[in-house]
């Protein structure tokens, strides 16, 4: 311990910081791979759980990089056509219009 408290001060202040980003990219990771169905992930949730707290600082970077599937990406404009959502859009704004004119 006292060769800890030994260091010069900026050592000191920047040791403390990487303890605060690696428990935060900790329990950031953690989280987000308690709440990501299995089907999410690219190994076991009890892996890659094993690889966060064991893999110290790389860990979460590991899980964040490699960890987690990529969500498929739906664009639910295509479905509609522009016609309809500048009707629906339209449609919103006239309604508000009638309900601000009835007070």
């Amino acid at each position: 311990m006292d060769k800890i408290l030994a260091l010069p001060m900026p050592a000191l202040v920047a040791i403390g910081v990487l303890i605060v980003v690696q428990l935060t990219m900790q329990v950031l990771a953690l989280i987000d791979a308690a709440k990501r169905p299995a089907s999410g992930l690219t190994l076991p949730k009890w892996g890659w759980v094993v690889i966060i707290v064991l893999g110290e600082i790389l860990g979460p970077i590991v899980y964040w990089v490699a960890g987690r599937k990529p969500a498929a990406a739906a664009d639910t404009r295509a479905a509609v056509p522009a016609a309809a959502r500048a009707s629906d859009a339209a449609g919103l704004l006239y309604s508000q219009r009638k309900d601000a004119d009835r007070r």
